[in-house]
């Protein structure tokens, strides 16, 4: 039998006495539908009408009711907790990661848990890690990040457990899993073409950790577009690691040379955010006497002066995309993939080679 579908008015308010002691049950009656149906939206489940929804929705407005997340879980064996992985030196990453997986997480009445995993560990101690996660809480998504995207040891065991996976920028078997990304090599390429722009014909790159391939990714677009334009070019290298630290250290050893570069690509703002200090250490000037250009447009671009000239990488809007996924219930299963696109933005740390 089914209930009178009658117009939820938007002024409906309850009395005061009923905010917070309010149950699903109030809310169908409220709404002139099945409990059931109320579940159902409360639950995200697929094929729901949007009159439907919309209905519920009111009631649940009018009513201030707010679901039981337990109860949720309980009823439809899920958690409604969304978990992320990280394996990132870089903090300016991750919290723009959370950021992004916790917007998404909000609107959809979830809660987030991230964890870090060792990836560097031996294969036995990576499993024993995921396990000790997965003990703790029961999650009904993971997002993972670089370089855990692309750690064979990780998608296997999770794969074997049956864990809804989205996967940030990998590399390796792209098509294996959901996943979301941004063009690497073609940002690293922007980069190298707007340095020639410029003038510049002395380059030195600050490269990402060696386990991380988004990182090998913007190195190859870089160096690749440059040796099109001259196959003789020599493009000089130093770890920069996605570490301030390790940023000052690679700018002494490329700043160092005789001559040296006039234009360096870091990887990401932390490490071009240590280059630039290696050049004033060395008496040098950016942009006057060197160019530096990072890569993700963090908070860090514009707390150094003068302020970096970096690539713009959609990290939040990633991490939300991949946690959309995960919460797309009609696509339940169904694999995904999402491109984001990058901007390159121009500041004060790059100049002309007169």
């Amino acid at each position: 039998m089914k209930h009178p579908m009658t117009q939820v008015p938007a002024s409906i308010s309850p009395p005061p006495a009923a905010r917070g002691t309010t149950t699903m049950a109030d809310v169908a009656v409220m709404a002139g539908v099945s409990l059931k149906s109320v579940s159902r939206v409360i639950n995200q489940e697929p094929h729901i009408s949007a009159k439907l929804k919309a209905r519920v929705e009111a009631a649940i407005a009018a009513l201030d009711y707010v679901p039981d997340t337990a109860a949720r879980s309980l009823a439809g064996a899920r958690s409604f907790m969304l978990g992320v992985l990280f394996d990132n030196p870089s903090p300016n990453y991750t919290m723009a990661i959370v950021s992004g997986i916790y917007a998404a997480c909000l609107q959809a009445k979830h809660h987030l848990r991230f964890d870090n995993l060792d990836t560097k560990a031996p294969d036995d101690d990576v499993i024993a890690q995921l396990e000790r996660i997965l003990r703790h809480s029961k999650v009904d998504g993971l997002v993972l990040t670089p370089p855990i995207t692309d750690k064979a040891i990780v998608l296997e065991y999770l794969e074997s457990r049956r864990i809804p996976l989205v996967r940030i920028t990998p590399v390796l078997d792209p098509d294996r899993t959901s996943m979301v990304w941004m063009d690497n090599v073609a940002a690293g390429a922007a980069i190298a073409d707007y340095f020639w722009a410029r003038g510049h014909r002395r380059f030195g790159i600050a490269t990402g950790p060696t386990e991380h391939g988004d990182a090998d990714l913007r190195r190859a677009g870089f160096v690749d577009r440059l040796r099109e334009r001259d196959p003789d070019i020599v493009i000089s290298e130093a770890a920069g690691a996605y570490l301030f630290e390790t940023g000052i250290a690679a700018g002494h050893a490329l700043l160092g040379a005789k001559p040296h570069p006039t234009a360096i690509f870091a990887t990401n703002d932390d490490s071009a955010a240590g280059v630039m200090v290696a050049a004033r250490q060395l008496g040098l000037s950016v942009p006057e006497d060197v160019s530096v250009c990072g890569f993700d447009d963090s908070w860090v671009a514009k707390s150094v002066w003068p302020y970096l000239t970096t690539i713009r990488q959609p990290i939040e809007d990633m991490a939300r995309a991949a946690a959309q996924i995960l919460l797309d219930r009609g696509n339940a299963g169904a694999t995904q993939f999402r491109q984001l696109d990058f901007a390159l933005i121009e500041r004060d740390s790059v100049a002309d080679i007169s």
